[in-house]
């Protein structure tokens, strides 16, 4: 392959003048620029990227934090972001930290090394004081999942709003007794939609019970299928089910699909709209997180704040989807 040094020599010219020609930086006479330019052309020289974004302190790449690729959640969000990204010269590199810090550390240090221009965080499990600690220098933004009252800029929706909503129409419905399968309340979105559902409860002057709320150790379909097991077992069963993730409540449908002749139908209600959960027997209700929408924000967010803007967080609307699984 080509390099700088043979254009320089085949158009009779020094290599800072084929530089000047490739980067468009200062003046050429246009018979230099015309020689330099066949050169290029004869000998199918390509100049590098990599080479060009390091002269200009910038690697036209951005980092994506997330816990597990396997959760479909993030899909559309990433597909949001990655096309935004591309549109504007951008490429994305997805990493996965598995919630595991040595990983996190090794894809937050590329950014201060300069080898990323930027970080997207989907990650709950982050370390945010070593985030906020990079933010404090480098651009860095929250997509989803956020921490309240922090200086990092964010995307996400209305958790707690979402959760009052969807177990607010469970109670319209006529359920009473209402479980939620929550996920590890470290997490905000946890602790939020907690919160909401308890808010839908307490308005309608129905009882929170503890035996009802049942917390998994992750998004995963068994998890979710373990809590319903766990709440079928108990003497007194919910007539409704809220779950904080599509994933959770797709688990617990499979396992009320394999009790419909033993027991009286229980309303199922998850959070995310992934794919799946229009795929599922019944079809899922949940709440719709306008997630494409929220990944191209980000990006749109973090190339802002690459170039010193200012960068505002923003709460985007969801919307209730009733399906079969709220239908009896």
């Amino acid at each position: 392959m080509a390099n700088i040094q043979q254009i320089a020599q085949m158009a009779g010219v020094s290599v800072a003048t084929v530089s000047r020609v490739l980067n468009n930086t200062a003046a050429v006479s246009e018979k230099t620029r015309y020689k330099v330019e066949s050169a290029i052309k004869e000998l199918n020289y390509e100049p590098s990227m990599l080479g060009r974004n390091l002269r200009n302190s910038e690697s036209r790449l951005m980092l994506v934090l997330l816990p597990s690729i396997s959760n479909p959640f993030y899909n559309e969000i990433i597909n949001g972001i990655q096309n935004t990204a591309i549109s504007n010269n951008y490429n994305i590199l997805l990493c996965e930290t598995d919630s595991k810090p040595e990983r996190e550390n090794i894809y937050l240090n590329m950014v201060k090394n300069k080898l990323a221009d930027g970080v997207i965080s989907m990650d709950p499990t982050v370390n945010m004081q070593k985030l906020n600690e990079l933010a404090e220098n480098h651009p860095v933004i929250l997509c989803s999942e956020y921490e309240e009252g922090g200086c990092i800029p964010y995307v996400t929706i209305d958790s707690e709003l979402a959760a009052y909503q969807a177990v607010k129409h469970l109670i319209k419905l006529g359920n009473e007794k209402i479980a939620l399968i929550n996920s590890d309340e470290k997490f905000l979105y946890a602790r939020l939609r907690r919160a909401g559902y308890e808010r839908a409860l307490i308005e309608f002057n129905l009882p929170i019970r503890e035996e009802w709320i049942y917390h998994t150790k992750n998004l995963e379909f068994d998890n979710g299928v373990q809590a319903m097991r766990v709440l079928l077992q108990l003497e007194e069963k919910p007539s409704a089910v809220f779950a904080v993730s599509d994933t959770l409540a797709i688990g617990a449908l499979k396992v009320l699909k394999a009790e419909t002749d033993t027991l009286q139908p229980i309303a199922v209600v998850g959070i995310d709209n992934i794919s799946f959960s229009n795929m599922t027997n019944p079809t899922l209700t949940t709440i719709s997180q306008p997630m494409y929408k929220m990944g191209s924000l980000a990006a749109d967010m973090l190339m802002s704040s690459i170039k010193g803007e200012k960068v505002e967080s923003i709460v985007l609307d969801h919307e209730l989807i009733i399906r079969e699984s709220t239908m009896g």
